[in-house]
């Protein structure tokens, strides 16, 4: 397991949120989906959102999914490491689709029966589907049927914070916490980890809770030295 992966671990051990994502130019989609995470019984128009790695997608999914936890609600969740999806569950409050421009054939065809099973479901109001991929549905390759719907209704493209955006939220993060942050550690953290800031945020925490447990100061060998030890 590569360090980079080891951090992005520990980083999402606490589970992401809507509230500890930093929208920068993202502020559209992240408001689409509070909006929508805070009444999931409203009219329901399918949403996609993409980008390059490291803009957040997967953070906002799973963020919307610990929304709908937080109200007793469960989701049906299907990405690219579940080789035998499960069937649609009418129980579900939302269909979330994590990663499509990977799915399989065996989960495009899951995928475009949960989409189907969401819009007309056998009970209740019809529930929202939220998928993430790399590309704008019109790229995808994907079956036909299911990468039309994809497009069909609210479809967010997310950016990748700039470096220097990433800078001035960790510094500020850092300082809202009283951690002081050299800027070869800073400069460590942004080229080593992952580009998502949240995960950064959240490791952050990770080293501050080190640092006092070891009453050591924040270095590069104290990063090292924390990910050794987990």
């Amino acid at each position: 397991m590569s360090m980079k992966q080891i951090a992005l671990d520990i980083g999402l051990a606490t589970g992401p949120t809507l509230a500890s994502f930093f929208a920068g130019p993202n502020e559209a989609a992240l408001r689409h989906l509070q909006l929508w995470a805070e009444s999931p019984t409203r009219s329901p128009v399918p949403t996609y959102l993409w980008g390059a790695s490291g803009s957040g997608r997967t953070h906002l999914l799973k963020s919307v999914r610990e929304a709908l936890r937080e109200q007793g609600a469960t989701a049906g969740w299907l990405d690219p490491s579940m080789h035998e999806p499960p069937e649609f569950d009418d129980a579900w409050a939302a269909v979330l689709m994590d990663d499509v421009h990977l799915f399989t054939a065996v989960q495009q065809h899951a995928a475009f029966n949960w989409f189907v099973n969401a819009m007309t479901p056998k009970s209740g109001q019809p529930r929202w589907v939220l998928a993430t991929g790399e590309l704008p549905p019109a790229d995808l390759k994907l079956r036909e049927d299911l990468r039309t719907r994809l497009g069909w209704g609210h479809v967010f493209a997310l950016q990748v914070l700039s470096e220097t955006e990433r800078r001035a939220v960790l510094r500020q993060q850092a300082d809202a916490r009283g951690v002081f942050l050299r800027d070869e550690v800073m400069d460590f953290m942004l080229t080593r980890f992952s580009r998502d800031l949240g995960s950064l945020v959240q490791l952050l925490d990770q080293l501050d809770s080190y640092a006092l447990q070891t009453q050591r100061a924040i270095t590069i060998p104290l990063i090292k030295s924390m990910l050794e030890n987990e």
